[in-house]
């Protein structure tokens, strides 16, 4: 029997990309990004602004899986990144020495491999539907730093002096944990902002598709899928210690946002399913609190993030800041 859950999904999934920019932006830009940045504080801003702010991270996502894939960036594959529709002009991947090509990812796992592609496949449609919404008013691509920012990250989480995230299977799986969790719980972050479950639903439905899929959905999807496959990795080799690595990434970006209690990383933890004794073993691979509800971030929590930055100063896998009036 439908319930009203049930009936604000079946509307979500059928509405138009029309009526999502019809809606208004204060709920649209409520729901995705949250509160402003402190260093914007005093702008007003519009809905404009808070899918540029998605466009960028849109570009982050979508070069680090086609390198990964097929080691080209998004621009060489002729996805546009300049200023509004423009194809070209906008900022440069930095990525190792030994350059662009190197980055595609010497796969052993054929399922990887076909998830890397799959996900790159659909980040670059968030950045072409994206781009095709904002049209002339799309911010150019940032400068982005797929190189430093990793071996970064790595060193800040204890985890050694450097990282390739394109040197194997596992690397891969755990560069991109990096990113979707935070993706997620960036669109979660400003969800009781909004009193209206039919404008909450509305909001979420981001269509890039013809199956008019939301974006908030498809980052969660994306994120259980890393986190599902590196589980079971660890769990067919524990001496690798890969669940233990996933830890200390969550623990990093806890830290960054400034909450240290906001991620979980990949381990064992013991559940009383009988209501009494905490007797059952489970795993954590749904990132989310004692209540399972997900955890969310605002815009600045998600940008002390992705700069490396407790005090949100710019740097990390974007040198120079993004692009656009949230920053």
């Amino acid at each position: 029997m439908a319930t009203t859950e049930t009936l604000i999904l079946d509307e979500v999934i059928a509405s138009s990309r029309r009526r999502m920019f019809t809606m208004g932006g204060a709920a649209l830009a409520g729901l995705v990004f949250g509160s402003t940045t402190k260093a914007n504080a005093q702008t007003t801003l519009t809905d404009t602004d808070y899918l540029n702010f998605a466009l960028n991270l849109e570009y982050l996502e979508a070069e680090f899986y086609t390198l990964a894939s097929v080691g080209e960036t998004i621009d060489q594959i002729g996805i546009g990144i300049g200023a509004g529709t423009a194809m070209t002009g906008g900022g440069t991947v930095t990525v190792k020495p030994s350059g662009v090509a190197s980055c595609k990812v010497p796969f052993a796992i054929p399922a990887v491999a076909s998830y890397a592609t799959e996900i790159a496949s659909e980040e670059q449609k968030h950045v072409t539907f994206l781009r095709g919404a904002l049209g002339a008013s799309a911010v150019a691509q940032p400068n982005i730093d797929l190189y430093h920012s990793f071996n970064t990250a790595a060193a800040a989480a204890g985890i050694g002096p450097s990282f390739d995230p394109f040197a194997s299977d596992v690397n891969f799986l755990l560069g991109s944990y990096i990113f979707e969790d935070v993706g997620v719980t960036a669109y979660h972050g400003a969800a009781g902002l909004l009193t209206s479950k039919t404008n909450l639903g509305a909001a979420a439905s981001i269509q890039y598709s013809p199956n008019q899929a939301s974006i908030l959905a498809v980052e969660a999807y994306h994120a259980g899928l890393i986190r599902t496959v590196l589980w079971g990795l660890d769990q067919a080799t524990p001496a690798a210690g890969i669940a233990a690595i996933t830890v200390k990434i969550s623990n990093l970006r806890a830290a960054l946002d400034g909450t240290n209690d906001d991620d979980i990383g990949l381990t064992k933890v013991q559940d009383s399913l009988n209501g009494t004794t905490a007797n059952y073993t489970a795993s954590t691979i749904v990132n989310a609190d004692s209540n399972t509800i997900a955890f969310s971030r605002t815009t600045q929590q998600v940008l002390n993030i992705v700069y490396a930055s407790t005090t949100g100063a710019k740097g990390g896998f974007f040198p120079n800041g993004l692009n656009g009036n949230i920053s």
